[in-house]
């Protein structure tokens, strides 16, 4: 017998490694058959509509399914075709400037980018490149101009950071920040353009824009703390202009007219792209994944104009999406957004064929870790990679899961039209995602 392994032993361990196989099977689909309960059942649930797909990369097999292929208000779900877009379409860098020589002038245009001067984001070399260039600097605006705020926004979001305008050219993120020290009531301001900006009317609020001008009335009563608020300014060639000479220290000149088309056109870029896919993810950061698409649709049409930029993503990109996505906007503010569970899924696999999970996982937010998952699922060791999407009355989560065996699953969890407490909604979703991650 030596060298041969007795047969009624091989017989003994094959059994027993089917045993372990159905037992593992079993209890797997025994979590399945709970959650399906818990979501039929729940009084929490029951207040909404819900929708659930979890998928087995390794095994290219959806584990399952519930509602998965009806359509739900993704919110800042939407942030994730922004970002799977920006990884096809952008390399490194962000494209910051276009730009051409022509006799003793440069003419320069804008491409979205969102980093010039931002007060949170790494300094650009764009201000050196303008400031150091011994020709004339000539601005040329888009020939096509689109609306700054999107389609669907809520209209009385205006004075918001998370609703600053979107343009081709942003300088400080579009919005004025202002700075309190405890006990002061006259802010530092920047940019410093907008000091002579404030009214002498006082406002009940610590701060309240104008809906229509670029007015800012401050409260009377002096602040209880230091605190710093952001608060979108309307944009404008004029408003751009201002100031771009102020912080340049020299005129820039404002064409109508484009340069002859056979001069080249170059490209000048400024900071690494994973400092802007950082904020839009984990903080959900409105203005980067606006802007973001803006970049990925001048590079692939030439143009600003974020519907075709949309429509040239869905037919070259995501035209395997299971479900076709209702798509108008960058960040998800818009209500006319809408996606299945399922095809979030198939985009998530999308996205980690692109990055790989230790890459992905330091961009999204991590549960009991960082971003807007900061202060949920809290583990000594992250199990939940997700993006978040908040609306009134929907909350989504889409990302990846690692179980206690050490495999990563992705799931779609979305609530729509639901009136319950969000609170009381997340902890529902936490549980049913905790007993994902200790059964599979």
């Amino acid at each position: 017998m030596t060298g041969h392994f007795p047969l009624f032993l091989l017989k003994r361990s094959t059994a027993l490694l089917l045993l372990l196989f159905l037992a593992s099977c079993s209890a797997s689909k025994k979590a399945f058959t709970g959650i399906d309960k818990e979501l039929n059942t729940s009084p929490i649930f029951k207040k909404g509509f819900t929708g659930l797909a979890v998928y087995d990369p390794e095994k290219e097999k959806m584990l399952y399914e519930y509602n998965s292929n009806k359509y739900f208000t993704p919110a800042s779900g939407i942030k994730l075709l922004t970002f799977y877009a920006s990884l096809k379409v952008l390399g490194d860098s962000v494209p910051a400037l276009k730009y051409t020589l022509s006799g003793d002038s440069l003419f320069f245009s804008g491409t979205g980018d969102p980093s010039l001067l931002h007060p949170d984001l790494p300094e650009s070399s764009v201000i050196d490149f303008l400031k150091n260039t011994s020709r004339e600097l000539v601005y040329l605006p888009p020939l096509k101009s689109e609306e700054p705020l999107g389609p669907g926004w809520a209209w009385d979001d205006y004075p918001y950071y998370f609703s600053a305008e979107r343009s081709d050219i942003p300088v400080f993120g579009n919005s004025v920040v202002f700075r309190f020290s405890e006990g002061s009531s006259e802010p530092e301001i920047i940019p410093e353009i907008f000091k002579d900006s404030i009214s002498s009317e006082h406002s009940e609020e610590r701060i309240k824009r104008d809906r229509r001008r670029n007015i800012f009335r401050l409260a009377a009563t002096p602040a209880k703390k230091d605190l710093e608020q952001k608060v979108p300014f309307i944009t404008s060639e004029e408003t751009l202009l201002k100031i771009l000479e102020d912080t340049l220290g020299r005129k820039i000149a404002l064409a109508r007219k484009h340069p002859e088309k056979n001069l080249t056109k170059k490209t000048f870029f400024s900071i690494h792209a994973d400092s802007l896919y950082r904020p839009m993810l984990q903080d959900s950061d409105n203005f980067m994944a606006e802007q973001l698409l803006r970049i990925v649709t001048l590079e692939i049409s030439d143009t600003l104009s974020v519907k075709e930029g949309i429509a040239h993503i869905k037919e070259n990109f995501l035209y395997d999406l299971p479900d076709d996505p209702v798509w108008v906007d960058g960040s998800g503010l818009s209500r006319y957004n809408l996606i299945t569970p399922g095809s979030m899924v198939k985009l998530l696999e999308k996205i980690k064929v692109e990055r790989n999970y230790e890459n992905l996982f330091v961009l999204l937010p991590a549960g009991g870790n960082s971003g807007t998952l900061k202060n949920q699922f809290l583990h000594n060791e992250p199990f939940i990679f997700a993006k978040t999407g908040s609306m009134s009355n929907n909350y989504s989560l889409n990302g990846y899961l690692k179980t206690e065996k050490g495999k990563i699953l992705i799931f779609s969890f979305m609530n729509s039209n639901y009136t319950v407490a969000s609170p009381l909604l997340k902890q529902e979703m936490e549980k049913i995602l905790r007993t994902i991650r200790t059964t599979h």
